[in-house]
């Protein structure tokens, strides 16, 4: 085989790789025109294709599952293909409670201070200068609800503690 060597600007460039290809193509153009003599044979394409766990009947692996823990809640589950017994929980993961029991009563107080403003607005109906102060800090009590009153907060604010 013979390969030539350019240089050309101080950079060594080969067409080894070109002609490699070329005679690749002239290869199969000329393997692709006997075919066309004979009757045209195609493959398709290889593709992936989804079998279910029921169809192939195995039993799958590197999953994950829901199942329940010792208390009866909900826990999800993996089972690693490389662990045996990978349907049992590790013996070294952390546990760990959720208390939202200090934002619940925060929110229950938000609550409560609301009606109350409302009933003392409800009472101080004549006094111009009261009502319009009992409606400042009503909207600052509904904007702090708002803010408060939902899954975001109380999953931010909820305290962990070790088992």
């Amino acid at each position: 085989m013979e390969m030539e060597i350019k240089v050309g600007s101080s950079t060594y460039k080969t067409d080894y790789a070109d002609r490699l290809q070329t005679e690749r193509d002239n290869a199969q153009k000329a393997e692709n025109g006997q075919k066309a003599d004979r009757a045209p044979e195609q493959k398709p394409a290889p593709h992936d294709e989804y079998i279910s766990s029921e169809k192939s009947g195995e039993k799958p692996n590197g999953l994950y599952h829901v199942g329940q823990d010792e208390n009866g809640n909900k826990k999800i589950y993996f089972n690693d293909p490389k662990k045996a017994g990978a349907d049992a929980p590790d013996d070294g993961e952390e546990k760990c409670v959720g208390n939202t029991d200090q934002v619940d009563r925060e929110i229950r107080e938000l609550k409560q201070k609301k009606q109350q403003l409302e009933q003392e607005l409800k009472q101080a109906s004549g006094d111009e200068k009261k009502t319009k102060e009992l409606e400042n800090k009503l909207a600052q009590v509904e904007q702090e609800l708002s803010q408060k009153d939902n899954d975001t907060y109380r999953k931010q604010h909820s305290k962990f503690t070790d088992r």
